[in-house]
Parts: C-alpha cells; structure tokens; sequence
C-alpha cells in the first residue's frame, strides 16, 4: 500500500463573523476541515453544532452534549466577533486616505482626432470609490473603460478609469471622484487645445522660466560684489595727483 504523506492528514478550523448594518445583526459560523472536506460547523443562527458529513455525526453530538463549550461557543458572538468588530472599526475601519487625481491624455492632443483620456486615482482608503466623467458639464457614461480596483500592498488603493474622446476646441473635461474621505467630490479639469494654443502655451512658460533664471543669476552676483573687498587707491595714483616743486 502507498504511504501517506503529511499533506493527507491536515485539519483546519475556520471562524467566520457575518455583520449587517454595522452590529445589528452578528452571525458566527465555525467550520471543522478535515483533509479539505468540512465535516462539522457550529452555526450561531441555529445555536448548535451540526453534522455536515456523516463522520461529522459524532463530534456534533458529543460537543452539543457538553453544556459548557456549547454555552462558550454561543457566547462567542459577542467574546469574539464583537471583540474583534470594536477592534477592527478603531484601527481599521474608521482609517481614511484621500485619493490623489491626475487626468492625462494617452497621447500627445490633436484637436478632431480619437484619443483617451486617463484618470488616475491613487493612493486611497478604504476602496469604495465613485468616478465619473463629465464632458462640459454632461456626464459622461459611452467609451468609459475601467480597472479593477488595484491593491498598492500598504493599504491603500488605486483605480485608472479612461474615457475615449473625441476633443473639440474648448471642450472641458471634468473627472470627478466621490470617496468617504471627502467633505466634497474632487474634481480635476483638462481643456482641450490646438497644438498651436499648446505651443504659444509652452513658448510663454519657457520665456518665464528663461527670465527667473536670468533674474536669479543677476542677483546672485549683486549680492556677492556687495561683500567683496573693493580695491584702494595705489601710491602712484595718490602722486599722480600731486605736485612738486
């Protein structure tokens, strides 16, 4: 006959809390595993233990005879779930982190032509989170495309929601975000614009770039002559100014 190996003899035990509305209604359910089949499972709605297997039977009538650990299994609604319930809403469940959102084009913007926009939303918790598009102040719903919710790893979030478009001159679009975070929705705005606006743009804020750095140079070395040593006058030009007879 073949060995069995440890893996054919594994138990598992699991404890489950069900809530609805916050604690209003606390369910426990604790299920008894054996070798990846449930056997037994206590079920706080029905107040004992109940056979799920017929190897199961045993165990269930033993347990429920013993007054004591079915009396301790039933308070373990309010030992355990409701415990851990108090626990979890203090550290866990009242934790909130506002998201951060960003709008980007998937491609550089020509006016008339197909494109998509990219909403970015990241770094927030808990993950309920409503995004919505708006075109001029008009929602938005063909053409939007969404991720699944995506976990960072650190307890929070991010989610990417595209919107695909067509862009007309002056068009405004408009991602807005609701998250239990926030008093009030954010809302992150991108303007359609012709390469040639989009290029004056671009030439205006490189002028004003150019200009700081010039500005900053310039002071920088008015300040530093302020502090070097001026030269004196020397003994030839003192004579020089001088008269003999």
């Amino acid at each position: 006959a073949a060995e069995l190996g440890p893996e054919d003899f594994v138990y598992q035990f699991k404890g489950l809390c069900y809530f609805t509305n916050g604690t209003e209604r606390v369910r426990l359910v604790t299920r008894h595993i054996y070798n990846r089949e449930e056997y037994v499972r206590f079920d706080s709605d029905v107040g004992e233990y109940r056979a799920v297997t017929p190897q199961g039977r045993p165990d269930a009538e033993y347990w429920n005879s013993q007054k004591d650990v079915l009396e301790s299994t039933r308070a373990e609604v309010d030992t355990v779930c409701m415990h851990n319930y108090e626990v979890a809403y203090r550290g866990i469940l009242q934790r909130r982190v506002e998201p951060t959102v960003t709008i980007s084009p998937s491609r550089t913007e020509a006016l008339n032509h197909h494109n998509l926009l990219v909403c970015s939303v990241t770094d927030f918790y808990p993950g309920q989170i409503k995004v919505r598009w708006f075109r001029n102040n008009q929602e938005e719903t063909v053409g939007v495309v969404s991720t699944p919710l995506i976990r960072n790893g650190d307890w929070t979030f991010q989610i990417l929601v595209m919107l695909e478009m067509t862009p007309q001159r002056g068009d405004v679009y408009t991602c807005h975000v609701e998250h239990p975070s926030l008093q009030s929705p954010i809302t992150v705005e991108w303007r359609a614009q012709s390469e040639s606006a989009q290029s004056k743009m671009l030439s205006g804020i490189g002028g004003f770039v150019l200009g700081l750095i010039f500005f900053g140079l310039g002071l920088i070395i008015h300040i530093l002559s302020s502090f070097l040593p001026h030269p004196h006058t020397g003994p030839e030009e003192s004579l020089a100014g001088s008269s003999f007879l």
